[in-house]
C-alpha cells in the first residue's frame, strides 16, 4: 500500500463553547516518519470519559488548546522508519494511552505524553508512533474490538494485578457501574477465578454484568447503602477488590466494602458529594491499601494481551455502539448520556 499524503483527522478548536459539539473533521500532510517512528493507518477508536472532559474542559491544565482527541486506537502498520525493526507493514497494533510509558511507574513525563491531550490523539486516519509504544492486539480480536483495550482494559488490568495486592482465585472483587473499565474488570476478574460483586442503577444493565460472570447485583437506587449489601454477602468480612470508578459520592462506601487489608482503586470521579470527616479513619482502620490508577505501561499492555488471549472466552469486549467516523458528535454525545454498557467505539477507516 503507498503512503498517503493526507489524512482527515478530529479537531477541537481553542476557545470552544459548546464543548464536543464543536468536533470538526480537518485535513491534514500524513507526518514523514523518523527513523523509529511507524505509520499506522487507525481502523477503529474508543472513547472514554476523559475524552468526554478534555472536550468540555472540565478537565485540568488544558483549557485554550486545540485538541486532536482521542487515545485508544487499534490500526494497521503500513510503514516503518529505518531504524525499526520490530513491526513491518501489516501488523495489527495498539498504541499505548501514554506511548512514553515503557515500563514501570508512571512519571510526570509519561502522563505528559498521553494521547489526546497535550500530544494530539487517535481521531485521525493516519499517525505515526514510536516503534516501542506500540502492542500487537490479540489475534482474535477486530480492530473494533481492540480499540478498547489501551484504557479500559489496561486500567482494569493495572488496578487487579499491577502491584502489592494483586488478584487472586478465590478472591471477591466489587465493581461499580457497567462503563468500560468496569466491564473489563468484571471480566478479568472471572477470568483469575474471582468472584464479581457488580452494582448499576439500571436491572437491564445487571442482567448484562451477570451473564459476563457477575455472581452478586446490586441495583444501587434499590439498595442505596449498597456497602451494606456488599458486607451482608461477603459475611461481614468485605471484598478483596474494590474498582472504584465514582469519586467523591462512592468513595466512602467503597472504603466500607473492602476487607481489612484490602484494596481500593481509584481510577475515575463520575459523582459528586462531599468527603466525610471519618474517611481517613476508615481507610487506618481497614488496613486498605488505597491507590490511583494512570492507565499502565507497555509492558504492562503485553501481559494482558498474553492474558487474553489464553482466555478468548471470557475476555471478548463488550461494545455497545459502534459509530462511523463522521458521526463523532453522536458518539460523543452517547457517551456523555452515561445510558451504554461496554464501550462506544469510532470506525475510522474500514477494515
Amino acid at each position: 500500500m503507498s503512503i498517503p499524503q493526507k489524512s482527515r483527522q478530529y479537531f477541537l478548536p481553542a476557545g470552544r463553547k459548546e464543548g464536543y459539539k464543536n468536533l470538526t473533521i480537518t485535513e491534514v500532510e500524513v507526518p514523514k516518519l523518523k527513523a523509529n517512528e511507524v505509520l499506522v493507518r487507525v481502523h477503529a477508536a474508543s472513547l472514554q470519559y476523559r475524552d468526554l472532559a478534555i472536550a468540555n474542559e472540565f478537565y485540568g491544565g488544558l483549557d485554550g488548546r486545540e485538541i486532536v482527541p482521542g487515545s485508544d486506537m487499534a490500526g494497521e502498520v503500513i510503514a516503518v522508519g529505518q531504524d525499526v525493526t520490530g513491526w513491518k507493514a501489516g501488523d495489527r497494533v495498539c498504541a499505548n494511552f501514554s506511548p512514553a510509558h515503557l515500563h514501570g511507574d508512571p512519571t510526570a513525563a509519561t502522563m505528559a505524553a498521553a494521547l489526546g491531550a497535550v500530544a494530539p490523539g487517535v481521531l485521525t486516519e493516519y499517525r505515526a508512533f514510536p516503534s516501542e509504544s506500540l502492542v500487537r492486539i490479540p489475534a482474535h480480536f477486530s480492530y473494533q474490538q481492540a480499540s478498547t483495550l489501551p484504557c479500559a482494559a489496561l486500567t482494569a488490568y493495572n488496578a487487579l494485578s499491577g502491584r502489592g495486592n494483586p488478584i487472586k482465585a478465590g478472591d471477591t472483587v466489587l465493581v461499580l457501574g457497567t462503563g468500560g473499565v468496569s466491564i473489563w474488570a468484571l471480566q478479568l476478574a472471572v477470568t483469575s477465578g474471582a468472584t464479581v460483586i457488580a452494582t448499576s442503577s439500571s436491572d437491564e444493565k445487571l442482567k448484562i454484568a451477570e451473564k459476563l460472570g457477575a455472581k452478586h447485583l446490586i441495583n444501587y437506587c434499590n439498595t442505596p447503602n449498597w456497602e451494606e449489601e456488599v458486607l451482608k454477602i461477603t459475611n461481614g468480612v468485605g471484598v478483596d477488590h474494590v474498582v472504584e470508578v465514582g469519586g467523591q459520592g462512592t468513595m466512602h462506601k467503597s472504603i466500607k466494602s473492602v476487607r481489612i487489608g484490602g484494596g481500593v482503586y481509584v481510577i475515575g470521579v463520575l459523582t459528586h458529594g462531599d468527603l466525610p470527616q471519618d474517611i481517613f479513619r476508615l481507610v487506618l482502620g481497614r488496613a486498605a491499601e488505597v491507590r490511583g490508577i494512570l492507565i499502565g505501561s507497555v509492558a504492562q499492555f503485553k501481559d494482558m494481551v498474553r492474558l487474553i488471549e489464553a482466555n478468548p472466552e471470557k475476555t471478548m469486549p463488550v461494545i455497545d455502539k459502534v459509530f462511523a467516523f463522521e458521526e463523532g458528535i453522536a458518539a460523543f454525545a452517547h457517551l456523555e448520556s452515561q445510558k451504554h454498557v461496554g464501550k462506544i467505539v469510532i470506525q475510522v477507516s474500514k477494515d
